[in-house]
């Protein structure tokens, strides 16, 4: 795997419109996350915030996938939005001891917030941070605006996560709300993506990023690079940055990616991204 210096992914591994683009022609579905991590390292592993799988559909993903490839899956929404961080401590073990077996392929569990979850129960969050297991990594996104006031909240936010090796998830929708018209993946990805503000700050080792602009490559060049340069500077100081790109159709999210990936490898030294499973049959086909 060409990777080495920081870990890139996209928000899944499933979408069936992938197949003659991104994956092969005649891929079948079972195949999808073997093709995907012989390009990208990680992934956001979004399914297990609306259901958590079996032990046994978790295996068969870590069996899929080759060593350095990181899962980041995201804390039930049971955990994080119905109970609100209250009581939780038996769903928080049995959720990861679930993962145990694929210890070696677990990038940080993505802990995402309510955008209605305060300061004012900042408690319970750091009840959650000291109790979780350290032995594991994790990346806490809050969308409140309590905590990116700047002030003694959002300093109490960074001196908890900070003091527990826990990474800051900065979500940067600032491209795709400066879009104006656009198509109905456009206008549905406004309405669902919040507006917080962006930080370049890390709290850990590991900064978590996760990048939402436009679905064509070239509007999104600006911010992409801004998040390049930024990156190398993580990598230059000993980090190792978690990097996930979304599109409002999530179609066009590989070439952004990739794209990424070339404009960051005009700061650090890094080998070129491998070649798409589509893009790799085609030389085969061209072979005859």
């Amino acid at each position: 795997m060409a990777i080495t210096k920081y870990h890139l992914g996209l928000t899944q591994w499933g979408l069936k419109e992938w197949k003659g683009t991104f994956y092969t022609d005649d891929v079948a579905q079972s195949q999808f996350l073997k093709q995907y991590s012989s390009v990208f390292n990680s992934v956001e592993g979004n399914t297990t915030f609306y259901r958590v799988p079996e032990e046994e559909t978790v295996l068969k993903w870590a069996s899929q996938v080759p060593d350095g490839f990181k899962f980041c899956f995201k804390f039930p929404q049971g955990i994080t939005h119905y109970k609100r961080l209250s009581g939780v401590e038996q769903d928080v073990m049995e959720f990861l001891e679930l993962f145990e077996p694929i210890r070696g392929k677990l990038g940080p569990f993505h802990i995402q917030l309510s955008s209605q979850f305060s300061f004012k129960e900042f408690s319970k969050l750091e009840a959650l941070c000291e109790f979780l297991p350290p032995h594991l990594k994790y990346a806490v996104e809050v969308r409140h605006e309590d905590f990116y006031d700047k002030g003694d909240k959002e300093r109490r936010l960074f001196e908890l996560l900070k003091a527990n090796s826990i990474d800051r998830v900065t979500f940067d929708t600032r491209k795709l709300h400066s879009i104006q018209g656009g198509d109905e993946s456009i206008r549905e990805a406004q309405k669902k993506k919040p507006k917080t503000p962006v930080r370049f700050d890390a709290s850990s080792s590991r900064p978590f990023v996760r990048y939402v602009g436009a679905n064509d490559v070239l509007n999104n060049e600006t911010w992409l690079k801004e998040w390049a340069i930024i990156t190398a500077d993580w990598i230059n100081d000993g980090l190792h940055p978690y990097i996930f790109i979304h599109a409002p159709d999530t179609l066009h999210a590989p070439a952004i990616a990739k794209e990424f990936h070339r404009l960051l490898s005009g700061f650090v030294e890094l080998e070129p991204l491998q070649k798409f499973p589509k893009e790799r049959q085609n030389e085969q086909l061209g072979l005859f």
